[in-house]
């Protein structure tokens, strides 16, 4: 039986009936017309082991070797973004887009819930595509018109700015902080025509945006935050409530997303694979 396929309101679909341990090649081609038509998957109810994690994440593409997260001990393809009960910091609350700060975005990351808390840990994420459509006439010919910088250095170099006094809470959580290769700026259209649906989406975040190729940063940081505050609303937002088997498959080109830090004191382990992209050309 092929898998069931349910968009949601805000962004994404949910598909249930198929095992990703053992898919099929014609439900691989079902689950892949559902990346690109939606850019957001949440599948229930698997089982996944690390090595079925990998092997789904392999037929997508080559893995990034995250080069900040701390890896898993047996398998380094996986990221392991984990809050300890004694953490007051969680990873990746601030809205973003992973590895916008690469010269080549990742395609996209699988989430899947290894341990999560008796409520909370909700993933928050943001359509670009809707965000796009949703602006106004004037400030769509801006960002299709200009380029933004991109930037790792303050969120995971050794000054991170979301780190600042609270070293020890990461602690064991980060490495590589002082990767040269990635701390370089670059920059990609504001609008880029996605790679697999051909749609043009907002190419912006809170988190690795630092700036408008061009201008100065306090006139840029204005229509940043302005672009933010739209792509933030309701409207444009579907929310992930994790359950055990779950996972969470998203186009980093296509939506944002947002990990809520609402369950103190109990432990969240996540692991996370992402698979590398390509250039991203401005839309048409």
């Amino acid at each position: 039986m092929a898998p069931t396929i349910t968009p949601l309101p805000q962004a994404g679909a949910e598909i249930t009936g198929v095992d990703l341990a053992t898919l099929s090649d014609d439900d691989f081609t079902a689950v892949r017309t559902a990346f690109t038509d939606h850019g957001l998957l949440f599948i229930r109810d698997q089982s996944l082991t690390e090595t079925d994690h990998i092997a789904f994440a392999e037929r997508w593409g080559d893995i990034n070797i995250n080069r900040f997260f701390t890896a898993h001990d047996d398998h380094p393809q996986i990221a392991m973004v984990v809050k300890e009960p004694e953490q007051t910091g969680n990873i990746g609350e601030v809205w973003h887009t992973d590895h916008s700060y690469d010269v080549e975005p990742a395609l996209g990351s699988i989430l899947v819930a290894r341990e999560l808390p008796s409520s909370g840990g909700d993933t928050h994420f943001a359509s670009m595509y809707a965000a796009y459509e949703g602006l106004d006439d004037e400030m769509k010919e801006f960002v299709r018109t200009n380029r933004a910088i991109h930037s790792a250095r303050h969120a995971f170099g050794a000054a991170a700015f979301y780190r600042d006094g609270d070293q020890d809470d990461f602690e064991g959580r980060y490495s590589n902080s002082d990767v040269a290769d990635a701390m370089d700026d670059v920059v990609h259209p504001m609008v880029i025509e996605h790679p697999l649906s051909g749609r043009p989406a907002l190419y912006v975040n809170p988190t690795f945006t630092i700036g408008i190729e061009g201008m100065e940063r306090e006139d840029a940081r204005p229509i940043l935050k302005q672009l933010y505050r739209h792509a933030m609303q309701p409207r444009f937002v579907q929310v992930l409530e994790w359950r055990p088997g779950t996972v969470a498959f998203w186009d980093n080109r296509a939506v944002w997303h947002s990990a809520q830090n609402d369950y103190h004191g109990e432990r969240r382990i996540m692991h996370r694979i992402t698979i590398e992209g390509c250039a991203l050309s401005p839309a048409a």
